[in-house]
């Protein structure tokens, strides 16, 4: 595989392992969980694999001789994020730690591999290729869900042909939820095999006390506020446009937050804000051209807004509608697979409430028709297929209108829109990533040589030198609530939102009424891998501020 210069500079990079990994190690229990909410339903559908203790990992002062080889499979699932093959490589020192002997078996495109087996074997000069590199090429991902006990028993098959004792899925919520109901069923029936899983993603949902931050979120977030940073530039020395720039982020505002604490633009809208506050789509309109019109009148025709990916869904009339709409779909999903596209609007506009019929009708029928696309794999309406940035951006402008006609708008409009969502996915990780990553991956295999099930590995104390972060483990049900998926109520790891409460949003909106009036924006520039670590080591400022 051909390597650029930085790739061949980065393959000799030693992730700094936190002290505690360096020799032997022994699980040390903390205290009995329960899950975040609906604990009797999230216990009865996991009997075998509820309340189990918090882990913590000390080092062993007499660590037990010879211990036998263990053979491991893993599994990237969904979205790509900075870092996954990092894991993948501490995992592979983790076991091979163990017992020289000890195997990795990766999946193929995710959990569809496994349940159709197909696999590779990940030996030593496979994974020294894609240490520290970005993306999942190295056995690729999917969006296959696990949860049949028909796919379960098919997976079962191969992990017994292989001789597999445990079974590491890298993933978001939907994917660790996976593991979770796997970890249940292998333990009911007594399979032998252990499950574990990893926080992927980069919208930095996946997260609570003790997991502090799903990997990837630092990586994408930085490579974002670069070309954030690019624009707001060149919209310094042009003075002539209003970027909207919509950001990944379906379900939360995490990413807008922090590339809005890292660049500084004049208008960032936080999707749990619009929720909370009860605002309508017309009053994040209002919103931002009221800042338009002021900078307009200090003579600043030109400006920054950055726009949550899931933005339309926290809106709570569009939120009612869409929830209307997904159980609409979910339940006639063949009759409207028959519809004439040129009549979708109108048949499912005859099937609405009256109140969500008037919200949808009175759409742009390019947004009306974007709700109506086909769902992803949960049942939910695939956002990022809203254009919200030209929505907005267009409203604006009508809305400056009638300001202009009423002498309140003296300036000029012009826009353009950007959507960064893949260009942060596949990046290179941070330094942090990087370190973060393969301690993850090494945790996981320390979780399994203690023969647990069922947990998430975890690594805390981010904000400190990584030779300083603690290790262990969590369940997985401990994460968990019930949500309506597909019309239905399912057990899922419950999404981490931006805390209004919290330090990163106080620091956003302390500032923001400056940042709106004023042009301060700031500049990041590309991820540093070389050099003094309060340049290149730094952990995101969400995390920073959360933990000061």
């Amino acid at each position: 595989m051909e390597k650029s210069a930085l790739q061949k500079a980065r393959s000799v990079y030693k992730p700094k392992l936190p002290v505690v990994m360096t020799g032997a190690v022994k699980a040390v229990e903390g205290k009995d969980t329960n899950s975040v909410a609906d604990q009797e339903e999230i216990k009865a559908l996991f009997p075998n694999t509820y309340g189990l203790p918090e882990i913590q990992f000390e080092k062993d002062s007499a660590p037990a001789k010879g211990a036998a080889p263990i053979n491991v499979g893993v599994i990237l699932s969904g979205g790509q994020a900075p870092g996954g093959h990092n894991v993948i490589s501490g995992l592979f020192d983790g076991i091979k730690k163990v017992n020289r002997e000890s195997r990795l078996y990766g999946f193929l495109m995710g959990p569809g591999g496994f349940v159709d087996h197909q696999y590779m074997e990940l030996t030593a000069d496979i994974i020294d290729q894609f240490r520290n590199t970005g993306g999942f090429d190295i056995i690729g991902s999917g969006r296959t869900k696990l949860e049949t006990k028909a796919q379960f028993d098919k997976g079962l098959e191969i992990l017994k042909k292989l001789n597999i004792q445990a079974l590491v899925i890298i993933g978001g919520d939907d994917s660790n939820t996976n593991a979770a109901i796997l970890a249940e069923y292998y333990k009911q029936i007594n399979a032998g095999v252990q499950v574990i899983g990893c926080p992927k993603t980069i919208d930095g949902d996946l997260k609570n006390d003790v997991i502090e931050t799903s990997f990837g979120f630092d990586t994408a977030t930085k490579v974002y506020s670069e070309v954030i940073g690019n624009i707001q530039r060149d919209c310094n020395s042009s003075k002539k446009y209003w970027h909207f720039i919509k950001l990944m982020g379906r379900s939360a505002s995490h990413i807008a937050l922090e590339c809005a604490l890292q660049c500084q633009p004049n208008v960032c809208i936080i999707s749990e804000e619009v929720e909370a506050k009860k605002m309508t789509l017309n009053d994040i309109v209002d919103y931002i051209a009221d800042v338009v019109a002021a900078r307009a009148a200090d003579g600043k025709n030109f400006g920054t807004v950055l726009v949550p990916e899931g933005l339309i869904e926290f809106i709570p009339a569009m939120k009612a509608l869409i929830a209307e709409l997904n159980d609409l779909l979910a339940t006639n999903a063949e009759e409207f697979s028959h519809v004439d596209p040129s009549n979708r609007i109108e048949w499912v506009a005859s099937r609405l409430s009256d109140i969500n019929k008037e919200i949808f009708t009175s759409l742009p029928e390019g947004v009306a028709n974007q709700l109506c696309l086909d769902r992803d794999p949960h049942g939910n309406v695939q956002v990022s297929l809203i254009e919200t940035e030209k929505l907005l951006g267009h409203m604006v402008a009508r809305r400056l209108d009638l300001l202009k006609a009423n002498g309140r708008f003296v300036g000029k409009f012009a826009t353009l829109f950007h959507f960064f969502g893949y260009e942060g996915r596949c990046a290179d990780p941070s330094n942090f990533d990087a370190d973060y990553c393969y301690a993850l991956g090494f945790n996981a295999a320390c979780l399994i040589k203690s023969g647990l099930t069922g947990y998430m590995s975890s690594v805390r104390g981010l904000t400190k030198p990584s030779v300083q972060w603690t290790t262990g483990g969590i369940p997985i049900t401990m994460m968990m609530n019930m949500e309506r998926r597909h019309g239905q109520m399912k057990p899922v790891i419950q999404k981490a939102l931006v805390d209004l409460n919290g330090k990163p949003f106080k620091k956003f909106a302390a500032s923001r009424e400056r940042w709106a009036k004023n042009t301060e924006f700031i500049y990041p520039g590309p991820i540093q891998y070389f050099g003094p670590a309060e340049v290149c080591d730094q952990p995101s400022l969400t995390l920073k501020y959360e933990h000061e």
